[in-house]
């Protein structure tokens, strides 16, 4: 019976390597010349630090470019509070791993409202479905990318 995974996944590697970028990038640009700014990578999470809130904003939107290069959801980015200390603003951006159980129900939850004929079921930090044609389960790909959720999904383990 034909079957794949729904995760929520994040490659580190490439991630690591949008900082790098956006940090080049930062380098370059005229308008932070002569400021204090930096991204500093922690992995699974990155550090954003300006002396100014808007720059932080800028920073921000500095990195989410790199991460499109890169074909990484933005979705996947949880963006922290803004913290004032000194002189600097700083952001923590750290990056999701794995389906958290309210929102892999609520992902059941859309697919049984659908009344496709799949079942749908959570393994871990990953949801199963199964059915008994290829067509229904494109169809619940497709509901997944169309539902706002907020976080990025992917299909693994496509069987037939």
């Amino acid at each position: 019976m034909p079957s794949f995974d729904i995760v929520s996944e994040t490659n580190l590697d490439e991630v690591r390597n949008a900082v790098e970028n956006a940090t080049r990038e930062l380098a370059t640009r005229f308008d932070f010349r002569g400021v204090e700014a930096s991204f500093e990578w922690k992995s699974p999470a990155v550090t954003v630090k300006a002396e100014m809130d808007f720059q932080v904003d800028q920073m921000l939107d500095i990195l989410r470019g790199q991460l499109a290069k890169r074909k990484i959801d933005a979705k996947a980015m949880t963006l922290g509070d803004v913290n004032h200390s000194g002189k600097t603003f700083s952001r923590q951006v750290t990056f999701q791993e794995g389906i958290e159980q309210p929102i892999a129900k609520k992902i059941i939850k859309l697919i049984k409202d659908k009344k496709l004929k799949v079942q749908a079921a959570i393994q871990g930090d990953k949801i199963r479905v199964t059915g008994k044609k290829r067509d229904d389960l494109q169809a619940v790909m497709q509901l997944v990318r169309e539902a706002d959720l907020a976080q990025s999904f992917q299909f693994n383990n496509f069987r037939d």
